[in-house]
């Protein structure tokens, strides 16, 4: 399986816990259309803004990849985010809240004037695309394993598009999913944070598992300039 299919995949299943968490904001953005495809437009304006941002972060964060692939560091770094991963995981099941929640408060004060200014879907999804989220989080630390700022913006991109259908159904029909399965997806998501930074951990070991920890593609080989 490729990074972008795992990216999708990730998006597609993280899509239920983003109609959880982000669904309310996305239906309070009011629509000022009158005609059902205008109202429509609008929302794929929205779901569009998250994906760029997405994308953009996906940019930023391949940068500091490049950087450590080049230097010989990607076991190492495929690892550590394994790690963090399951950090985060555990952080969920047994609800530890950890510091740093106030370096978002632009964003979010940007977000609250864009409602309040009636600006448009694209820029408050691209506002959204910002706030916090343990699938983003997940998806940029896959992103970061990989070998270039487009590949890693392509894995950010394709990430956002697994999210793409669920999210747009939801806010066109106004949130058909009911609060019951919403808690169940989200009980169950530190659990898979929790299997997915194991398979990155054994993916940087480089066992050389068919698929699940391949032997490190660099080894024996040199750089020429």
């Amino acid at each position: 399986m490729s990074n972008n299919e795992i990216a999708f995949f990730i998006g597609l299943f993280g899509s239920v816990h983003c109609v959880g968490m982000c669904g309310p904001l996305a239906l309070a953005v009011p629509s000022f259309q009158n005609r059902w495809w205008l109202i429509v437009f609008d929302k794929l304006l929205y779901n569009i803004g998250r994906i760029i941002t997405y994308s953009f972060l996906g940019l930023l964060i391949g940068l500091i990849g490049k950087q450590l692939w080049l230097s010989g560091l990607q076991q190492g770094v495929s690892i550590v985010s394994g790690l963090l991963i399951i950090l985060a995981g555990f952080s969920r099941i047994f609800k530890i809240q950890f510091p740093g929640s106030k370096l978002l408060l632009p964003v979010n004060r940007l977000l609250n004037y864009a409602l309040r200014h009636k600006a448009g879907h694209l820029v408050v999804g691209l506002l959204n695309g910002f706030l916090p989220c343990g699938f983003v989080y997940l998806a940029l630390v896959g992103a970061i394993n990989t070998t270039s700022p487009i590949a890693a913006s392509a894995y950010m991109f394709w990430f956002g598009i697994g999210t793409f259908p669920l999210m747009l159904l939801a806010m066109v029909s106004s949130g058909f999913i009911s609060p019951a399965i919403r808690r169940h997806i989200n009980k169950g998501m530190p659990y898979l944070m929790v299997c997915l930074g194991l398979w990155f951990m054994l993916r940087g070991m480089g066992l050389n598992i068919p698929y699940l920890s391949p032997q490190n593609q660099t080894s024996g080989t040199s750089i020429c300039n």
